[in-house]
């Protein structure tokens, strides 16, 4: 994949890329531009670090079943300003379990958006249909973003505040 430089809504040009295995240090500097809150609602409970293993794994990716994206800036150059993910599902080969997460400073202005966007054309190019996610019910964030994406949703599944969400992509 080519990286894209698309301009925010807030004039900052960023830099959107496949993440490498380099980058597990500005992977962690990111994750601590993060607030509890945030970082709650992607990981679904507090996570204030992550570990040398957490980060292997999600910098050392193959590109095909596992796709993560990163945004960057020459402005913040120690830091990924946001990551958006996707990971094939062994058992369903043709879905995949979606995660994005935004710091702070930068939720709002059209970050997330455009790395959704490019995950899905990517997913779909890798025969995926659908995004799976687990989200939390007081995160209209993430679900209202699957729903631009998506042609829609096509299953729910609410249990003790989260819920099991399936979205139909675009080009199914």
């Amino acid at each position: 994949m080519e990286t894209s430089a698309p301009t925010l809504y807030d004039g900052l040009a960023i830099t959107i890329r496949p993440i490498r295995p380099d980058d597990k240090d500005r992977l962690a500097a990111g994750h601590q531009l993060m607030s509890a809150e945030t970082q709650r609602l992607r990981y679904l409970m507090p996570k204030p670090r992550l570990t040398p293993a957490e980060l292997r794994y999600l910098t050392e990716v193959d590109g095909e079943d596992h796709v993560a994206l990163v945004a960057v800036a020459d402005d913040y150059p120690d830091a990924t300003l946001g990551v958006g993910r996707f990971i094939r599902l062994q058992d369903r080969p043709d879905t995949a379990e979606f995660a994005i997460v935004v710091a702070d400073a930068f939720q709002g202005i059209g970050l997330g958006s455009a790395i959704a966007e490019q995950l899905a054309e990517l997913a779909v190019e890798r025969g995926i249909r659908h995004f799976s996610a687990t989200v939390l019910h007081e995160n209209t964030t993430v679900r209202a973003l699957l729903s631009r994406i998506s042609r829609r949703l096509a299953d729910a599944r609410w249990s003790d505040g989260a819920g099991e969400l399936l979205y139909e992509l675009d080009a199914a």
